[in-house]
């Protein structure tokens, strides 16, 4: 382990992504957690990335957002040098499967090009600047932030998904965050770089862009429009909730073994089409408790008319869809002391909650 990194009292962070779902879930953790570090967020704010999603951190004294592409390697390498930064948490990237099939070349300009990139940028300034000088490398860590899609899919009886299984991602989007694991893992063991890597199982939470299964089944519930589920909804995913990925983040970076790559999961698999009957449930009981937000929202049948899951439509299903993603984060657990602290059924309606109080954040992001 970098014992240089590990043990700093502070460290200067540059989050790519951070505009993003996780991404600015991790930066208002950190900052919480860590409020004497400096935070540089680098994000190009396509469309999931939303600078309303770091309006309560703006004001923090360690934290800087720069508008830009991880692609711009001088950039990078600007940031690197003029902050100087120790620690890279690589979040920037396409990742919603559907619109990986419908236009794949986006997600290899950003999840592979666009890692390549942040990781020239990072040897050049932590490994070959130094050398340059006669001097060592600079301490320094290089988090990249990966998807349990890249191990493929599993049937219902399989064991969940290893650090030790093989790699079999099924669309676009998980090939191509295959490919920049690989990537990843080929700049520790060629050049060096102080690498470490977590896969983690589909997260929920604040900030989470409308088009994701939960926040858009709240919202078309709002707006009375119906809830479209894949094929016959049975397929499996573990969830986590966004803060438990976030801890799991700090932890791999303080105590992860440099090269290695960690889990990071829920433990909760759940049926897509159970979860979208539990949000439905949740949201009949805030129509039936709370008048104000029959007011707010008209359009909204009120669940004394119709239950939201009578807007369940059951369409086709997408193209080679995965069955089942499951996490074993037994590893994360002995070697890191990780485990999650939200329970699925107070997360969700956290996320419920969440998505109620805050529709100025949610609602320019609609397609109406």
């Amino acid at each position: 382990m970098s014992e240089n990194i590990a043990s700093r009292a502070t460290r200067r962070l540059l989050v790519t992504g951070g505009a993003g779902f996780i991404g600015a879930n991790f930066v208002h953790y950190w900052l919480q957690k860590h409020p004497d570090d400096i935070v540089v967020v680098l994000d190009a704010l396509t469309y999931a990335g939303n600078r309303a999603s770091l309006s309560s951190v703006e004001s923090h004294p360690g934290f800087t957002f720069v508008h830009g592409d991880i692609c711009n390697t001088s950039l990078v390498e600007e940031l690197l040098l003029e902050y100087s930064l120790d620690t890279i948490v690589h979040f920037a990237a396409e990742s919603h499967v559907d619109r990986s099939i419908s236009g794949p070349d986006a997600f290899i300009e950003t999840n592979i090009i666009g890692t390549h990139s942040l990781l020239k940028a990072a040897k050049k300034i932590w490994i070959d600047l130094p050398a340059a000088d006669g001097l060592p490398p600079m301490g320094h860590r290089f988090h990249h932030v990966s998807t349990d899609e890249v191990y493929g899919t599993l049937e219902p009886n399989d064991p969940a998904f290893a650090e030790t299984t093989a790699y079999a991602p099924n669309s676009p989007y998980s090939a191509s965050k295959a490919a920049s694991d690989h990537l990843v893992r080929a700049y520790h063991h060629t050049y060096g770089l102080q690498v470490t890597t977590s896969n983690c199982s589909n997260n929920y939470g604040p900030f989470h862009f409308p088009e994701k299964l939960i926040p858009l089944i709240v919202t078309n519930i709002l707006h009375d429009r119906p809830i479209p589920v894949y094929g016959d909804g049975k397929q499996v995913r573990d969830w986590l909730y966004v803060e438990d990925h976030a801890r799991g983040i700090e932890l791999v970076l303080k105590k992860g073994q440099v090269g290695e790559n960690y889990n990071i999961g829920g433990h909760n698999e759940w049926h897509n089409i159970e979860i979208v009957k539990l949000v439905c449930q949740l949201m009949d009981e805030q129509f039936a408790e709370n008048k104000e937000l029959s007011e707010s929202y008209p359009s909204a049948k009120k669940a004394s008319e119709c239950r939201s899951r009578d807007l369940i439509r059951y369409v086709t299903d997408r193209p080679g869809h995965d069955r089942r993603y499951a996490i074993d984060a037994l590893k994360s657990r002995e070697e890191l002391g990780y485990a999650p602290q939200e329970s699925f059924e107070s997360g969700i309606k956290k996320t419920v909650s969440w998505y109620l109080a805050n529709a100025d954040w949610w609602r320019p992001l609609v397609v109406r």
